[in-house]
């Protein structure tokens, strides 16, 4: 794109043009182009736009460059629906081609219509798309009394919200689907997620989940123990609250856990935050898909899970901001192939429960410097008729930062 050529982005909700500004009529009767999906150009009335429509190919975002570059010299305008700058493709554009060569001109999104819609304060309410995530993203959010605006990927979501709340022990929560938000049809029809059993209907729709009794899931590190599936391979649950505090994941940053095991490393720096980011690496096949399947559980299904052992396994992976390393220390060349990998100011923290891990560790430590601090848990167990301490293994953790 040319320095002067700009693309006006307009969102479009689902009322149309009638629903349309005058700035952003005025805008697409002066265009020469106008790109969007074809339900959102059949709204435009042919005979105040004139402008040549081009409907997005799939896959988008890899056509995206070509398409805006090749109309240099027109005025552009792209459709978006609602509110382009949230979850759509305004945000995409300005990506790409910087922040200076993009106008916006929004629309209420639909979940500013759906809080109106339903009286609820949308401060003191979560938010997930499932428009190219997988349902068990919305399991992060799911709690006693909470609220959820579940952004539809089309008219097969709100039955699979249903059977993921009812799986999940929150059968009671109600649910709302909305659609057509804003539009001549628009229409809403409640019902409980357990026993879900009303038709599909209009694919352009906004779920909103109210939960009600059900199982609680702690939103800080530290998840109990029998939440994970597994053979065993599992930081208990005390030793994980602590490494995760030594870890401490940060909102858009990336970790390696390195011997994942059963995953609860990986699995709770990613519930810490959505953004937060992380790739699970496990030699044993078996574990590797327990990870998976955990991560899904557990509201996380974006981590990644690679099958194979460390360091080769480690070769081409996207470079990582924090590493854990919860096996493999005495293997040659982890420790070393990890620590070359951070970035500067990147964090390692390593845990080692066998005196031949420990060795490595103070070796490392005596090197590099860093803290080195051991813990011990023992909990209350029954002996007889009374109650006693049952420890489990010491376990000695190192931190460093590059």
């Amino acid at each position: 794109m040319e320095h002067q050529d700009v693309v006006t982005v307009i969102g479009v909700g689902a009322g149309g043009w009638p629903g349309l500004s005058g700035t952003a009529r005025r805008t697409l009767a002066s265009a020469d182009v106008v790109f969007g999906a074809a339900r959102q150009l059949d709204l435009l009335p042919g005979e105040v736009v004139a402008a040549r429509r081009v409907r997005w190919p799939s896959p988008l975002v890899p056509a995206l460059p070509g398409l805006i570059g090749a109309e240099r010299g027109q005025r552009v305008c792209v459709l978006a629906s609602g509110d382009p700058m949230f979850h759509g493709i305004g945000s995409t554009l300005v990506r790409l081609f910087g922040a200076d060569r993009i106008r916006v001109v929004p629309h209420p999104s639909s979940v500013s219509l759906a809080a109106a819609r339903l009286g609820w304060d949308l401060a003191a309410v979560d938010v997930v798309s499932l428009v190219t995530a997988p349902v068990e993203t919305l399991g992060r959010l799911i709690n006693p009394g909470r609220r959820i605006l579940v952004l539809s990927a089309g008219a097969a979501t709100p039955a699979a919200v249903a059977a993921l709340l009812a799986d999940r022990g929150h059968g009671t929560a109600s649910m709302t689907v909305l659609e057509q938000l804003g539009g001549p049809g628009e229409r809403a029809v409640t019902g409980a997620a357990d026993g879900w059993a009303l038709p599909e209907g209009d694919p352009l729709n906004i779920v909103a989940v109210e939960c009600g009794d059900g199982p609680e899931l702690p939103i800080v590190p530290g998840l109990p123990d029998d939440r994970y599936e597994g053979d065993g391979q599992l930081t208990k649950r005390e030793v994980r609250a602590v490494t995760l505090a030594a870890l401490a994941p940060a909102p858009g940053r990336l970790l390696w856990d390195v011997g994942a095991g059963s995953g609860s490393i990986g699995i709770e720096w990613m519930r810490a935050h959505p953004s937060c980011r992380a790739v699970a690496i496990e030699s044993s096949a078996e574990r590797a898909a327990t990870v998976t399947a955990n991560a899904a559980a557990l509201g996380v299904p974006g981590l990644r899970v690679v099958h194979g052992r460390a360091p080769e396994a480690l070769d081409g992976l996207p470079e990582p901001d924090t590493i854990f390393i919860g096996g493999g220390l005495t293997r040659d060349g982890v420790l070393d192939r990890c620590l070359a990998a951070l970035r500067p100011g990147g964090r390692l923290v390593a845990n080692a429960v066998t005196v031949e891990s420990e060795a490595v560790l103070a070796a490392a430590y005596a090197k590099l410097g860093g803290e080195l601090s051991r813990i011990t848990v023992q909990r209350g167990s029954p002996v007889g008729g009374f109650t006693g301490w049952r420890s489990f293994m010491p376990v000695t953790i190192w931190s460093v930062t590059r």
